[in-house]
């Protein structure tokens, strides 16, 4: 019964919307997965040319109980766009437009509107989309808004939640609707508006959104400062804040990492000198009050750090972040399977997060890195392992399981920007108490009676690492003409 009703169903939905619908095996084959590269096949994947298709889309899947998983560039890392029951993708990376309104410094955008075109288009009027995910030269906004991503500003600036004004879109019956508007204020009514935010897909679907913008910093200075050791150099972020110095950017890779980096570009960090903890830091705004800042920054590195450089020029700033962004490629050299874990904790306890990485690191004998956004917690700890190896996967999983245990002990949370999606589904529950749960599931059930939207994702158990992953190159990565890695 359930594959006449599929089949009617389509039937009907290419009835309706024509050559917006495809069932060719490569547009399935790419709908299947995302960047957590495990395998489900939909039966459609519809691209909506206007947002009114999206509406039609959802009342023919609610009249059929077709599941619906909406994606745009498909660059989850917790498997958010993975169509894990099958049915119809919505892909929205069509419905891209964005339209700058100056006089209320607010710009108007698709869900497929990609980042870095968002953050383009408002320099053009010196005007500033602060979020900046790695992700950004593909990621899109829908996706963003879908895990309420952050990035590395988010330690000045916020995260994706911060610059959302109002979202239209439709809910799983079809029916048209919007959030908040394009107002710097808005206190009328339940703030639903929020709840879509971060909410993966599970409640609705986002057609546009307003974000709110605001004036380009004009100026900037960049800082790479090498410490003895971890807990040196993670307690930046406090003692920085409390001299009233809050850098735009602060970033922080371990001592593995560091040693991990080297050994991939064959090049030292800094000259003459082992291995150490780092921080890369960035200060943005008034240029006058940069100087003043850099002074104050400069006497700290000075007395905390064992070494640091300062970029004078654009071109060395870029030589300074090369270290950041070469810490997750080095990484994927290591090995096949890797797990990217951005777990958030409170700043005070960083130390004993990275403390906790360093005793599973020993104790299961594995690969782990840690680096990330020590400016809010949020740091990515790096799980590398081959997965045909029973005992590194058997390890892998069990120190990922206590890694969790831990964050929850130190009241952090298992995602602070990349969200749940499929792979975190096994440690989600461990954040709620009963009453927490229960009501999150009433939610979903009043807004998605019947769970069709991105069925599977937060409440439903998901193991990753009992699935093989597909051998694909996503439209994102590309190799890296580097030397090859010493083992570590």
């Amino acid at each position: 019964m359930e594959s006449k009703n599929r089949s009617l169903a389509l039937d009907n939905l290419k009835q309706n919307l024509g050559d917006a619908v495809f069932v060719d095996e490569d547009s399935l084959h790419k709908a299947s997965f995302d960047g957590l590269k495990v395998f489900f096949a939909p039966d459609a994947v519809v691209r909506p040319r206007q947002a009114s298709d999206v509406g039609e889309v959802l009342i023919l899947a609610n009249k059929f109980d077709i599941p619906i998983t909406t994606k745009g560039a498909g660059s989850s890392l917790t498997g958010g766009a993975t169509p894990f029951k099958g049915g119809w993708v919505l892909d929205l990376s069509q419905l891209n437009e964005i339209e700058l309104d100056m006089d209320n410094q607010i710009m108007r955008c698709g869900p497929g509107a990609i980042i870095a075109d968002i953050q383009e288009k408002a320099a053009e009027q010196n005007l500033f989309y602060p979020p900046d995910p790695s992700s950004k030269k593909f990621c899109t906004i829908g996706g963003n808004i879908a895990c309420n991503a952050g990035g590395l500003r988010c330690v000045k600036y916020g995260v994706t939640r911060d610059y959302i004004l109002s979202l239209s879109g439709y809910l799983p019956t079809g029916e048209a609707v919007q959030w908040g508007r394009a107002t710097r204020k808005f206190a009328t009514g339940y703030n639903i508006r929020d709840l879509w935010i971060g909410s993966e897909g599970t409640l609705g679907v986002v057609t546009q959104a307003v974000l709110r913008l605001i004036g380009k910093p004009v100026g900037q200075k960049t800082f790479l400062a090498a410490f003895k050791d971890d807990s040196s150099a993670l307690r930046a972020p406090i003692e920085l804040f409390r001299m009233g110095i809050r850098p735009s950017i602060l970033e922080f890779l371990d001592q593995w990492t560091v040693e991990c980096v080297q050994s991939f570009t064959g090049k030292e960090v800094f000259s003459g000198m082992s291995p150490r903890p780092v921080l890369l830091i960035e200060l943005d705004g008034d240029p006058f009050i940069i100087e003043k800042e850099s002074v104050r920054l400069q006497d700290w590195l000075t007395e905390s750090a064992i070494c640091h450089e300062a970029a004078t020029t654009q071109e060395e700033a870029e030589e300074l972040w090369e270290v950041r962004r070469q810490g997750s490629p080095a990484m994927k050299k290591l090995a096949n399977t890797k797990l990217n874990e951005d777990v958030v904790v409170p700043l005070v306890e960083q130390i004993k997060l990275v403390e906790c990485v360093d005793e599973l690191r020993h104790q299961f004998n594995l690969k782990i890195g840690v680096f990330g956004h020590c400016g809010d917690g949020n740091l990515h700890v790096n799980f590398m392992y081959n997965h045909e190896n029973e005992d590194e996967s058997k390890n892998a999983v069990e120190a990922l399981k206590l890694l969790m245990e831990k964050v929850h002990e130190l009241g952090g949370a298992i995602s602070g920007e990349h969200g749940i999606g499929l792979a975190k589904t096994p440690f989600a529950r461990m954040q709620f108490n009963s009453a927490e749960w229960r009501t999150m599931e009433a939610v979903k059930k009043t807004l998605d009676p019947k769970g069709i939207l991105n069925p599977g994702k937060i409440f439903d158990i998901f193991n990753p690492w009992e699935q093989k992953k597909i051998d694909a190159i996503l439209p994102w990565e590309h190799s890296h003409d580097q030397p090859q890695p010493v083992k570590i």
